[in-house]
């Protein structure tokens, strides 16, 4: 059984979500208690793929037990499992909180939600460039409709830029690996990482632009600059539950941009080596930059939260152009960070918004709030975790990330993080004070409901135990960052075990 496990986080959100549309008409209570039932167990499936990825094997699994690099295969590290437990943990939050009334909006909901989940996880796991495009496509295909979930104007808006510069993504993309596939003869990832060292010198310059075409895409994904201007507004229109899903969307570039620029692209791919990192470098810092102007700028806390997630990218962004171990463990404790609170603060501000009446989101003086405590309680958990400040999970990941820059990179690292972080903070301090302080008339009598406060509070509640736990995560995440530089244990746990036969 524990050889199949692999696929799990594939196989069930894929049934589960085809069952889910079959029977969309059925009760909804069915629907609400298939789709959560089947996310926990994805949350038990990740624990036990993060469990058996500790002992630093990288196992694989061989669909059609076809083996590489020739045979569809999904790959088992500490990142891929990282990454898989920490979109079910979002995705149980987000999902409780969806079933509080979000859901009743379309009978497709249930179904869909499973089937993004399919395509995140897919792409965590493949070891193959094409099998990303493919997982790529499933989760963009879901995204389209769960963005647009319950209609309306401002989202078929959103929408409609958000399919259009995704479309012209996936068509980038599917030339990227027609120049790489044309010239390496491969897209197993593993096996590229072998072949790159084996170049002839008139195929570099292909070579070079498909990697760069990579980066194009994958920036997209992310939401680097000057390719984040959709995501305010998509974020902000989306769904509570969808966007708060959607934090992880974004880590899904910040992965591809990892995997493939350290275990193709990385130290041992002569002239074509580390090409990305001094852009990955400059454009996360200019990023990290712009998203803390937007974050003074926004006048809606639903675009105040996506603009957020911008800064949080810029950060990301810039840990990989650091291009040490060391920034890499910090940048992953910081990617688990942000993308559980930045969900969570999604989930917080529907709710705020539906307190408020017809002020809703918007940031200006309005009626007292029903649940002013337990609301501005969770607020203030979320807002000094996303600023950055002491003693929570936001001030640990800087602090790491800080300390990991060598002197040249803190000329430019400290004063542009410390100023997006005070930038952040005067913003959401404005945002607080506004809601909770300035507040006055009648209340609108709607309350936070057991399946909110328990979706949302299992979001921002990570930004404490983080702190607590920090010990065990930053021994994992610095171990992951470990296995991520050592290329030739990757390659030779796929291809040399390839020829004998693996996990199928």
């Amino acid at each position: 059984m524990m050889q199949h496990l692999i696929i799990l986080p594939v196989l069930l959100p894929l049934l589960t979500g085809v069952a889910l549309l079959i029977h969309r008409g059925g009760a909804l209570t069915l629907r609400r208690t298939a789709n959560v039932l089947s996310t926990i167990a994805l949350v038990v499936v990740g624990i036990l793929l993060v469990a058996e990825s500790t002992d630093d094997t990288i196992r694989y699994y061989a669909v059609g037990d076809w083996q590489p690099p020739f045979g569809i295969i999904l790959v088992l590290d500490r990142l891929s499992a990282l990454m898989v437990m920490l979109t079910s943990l979002l995705a149980l939050g987000s999902l409780l909180y969806a079933c509080a009334g979000d859901d009743e909006q379309g009978s497709n909901f249930h179904g869909l939600f499973q089937l993004q989940l399919m395509g995140i996880n897919g792409a965590f796991l493949t070891g193959d460039l094409f099998n990303l495009f493919v997982f790529f496509e499933v989760l963009l295909i879901a995204s389209y409709a769960l963005l647009m979930h319950g209609g309306g104007k401002a989202r078929t808006h959103a929408g409609f830029h958000y399919v259009a510069l995704n479309l012209l993504g996936s068509m980038l993309f599917l030339i990227a690996l027609g120049i790489l596939y044309g010239t390496m003869g491969t897209l197993n990832m593993a096996d590229m990482s072998a072949v790159v060292t084996t170049l002839d010198t008139a195929d570099l310059g292909l070579v070079k632009a498909g990697a760069l075409l990579l980066l194009i895409v994958f920036g997209l994904k992310a939401a680097m600059l000057p390719l984040y201007f959709w995501l305010p507004r998509a974020y902000a229109a989306a769904p509570a539950p969808i966007a708060a899903l959607f934090a992880i969307m974004t880590k899904v570039g910040i992965y591809s941009i990892i995997r493939v620029y350290t275990l193709i692209f990385g130290e041992q791919a002569g002239p074509l080596a580390n090409l990305a990192q001094p852009w990955i470098w400059w454009l996360g810092l200019a990023t990290l930059a712009l998203g803390a102007v937007g974050v003074l700028s926004a006048r809606d806390m639903r675009t105040q939260v996506a603009y957020l997630i911008l800064v949080s990218v810029g950060t990301l962004l810039a840990g990989i152009g650091m291009h040490s171990e060391a920034a890499l463990g910090a940048l992953l404790y910081y990617l688990t960070h942000t993308t559980l609170v930045s969900g969570g603060l999604f989930l917080l501000v529907d709710a705020i918004a539906q307190q408020r009446g017809k002020a809703g989101a918007r940031i200006v003086q309005s009626r007292t709030l029903t649940q002013p405590a337990t609301l501005g309680l969770l607020f203030f958990a979320g807002a000094i975790a996303m600023a950055g400040l002491p003693p929570l999970s936001g001030a640990f990941g800087k602090a790491l990330l800080l300390q990991a820059a060598t002197t040249a990179q803190q000329h430019w690292l400290w004063p542009i993080l410390l100023g997006s972080g005070l930038a952040s903070l005067i913003a959401l301090s404005r945002t607080g004070s506004t809601i909770f302080w300035r507040a006055s008339g009648e209340k609108t009598g709607i309350t936070l409901g057991p399946l909110r406060v328990t979706g949302t509070l299992m979001l921002i509640g990570c930004a404490p135990l983080m702190v607590a736990f920090a010990g065990p995560i930053t021994a994992f995440t610095q171990a992951t960052a470990a296995q991520l530089l050592d290329r030739d244990a990757y390659v030779e746990s796929i291809i040399a075990r390839g020829d004998t036969g693996g996990d199928a």
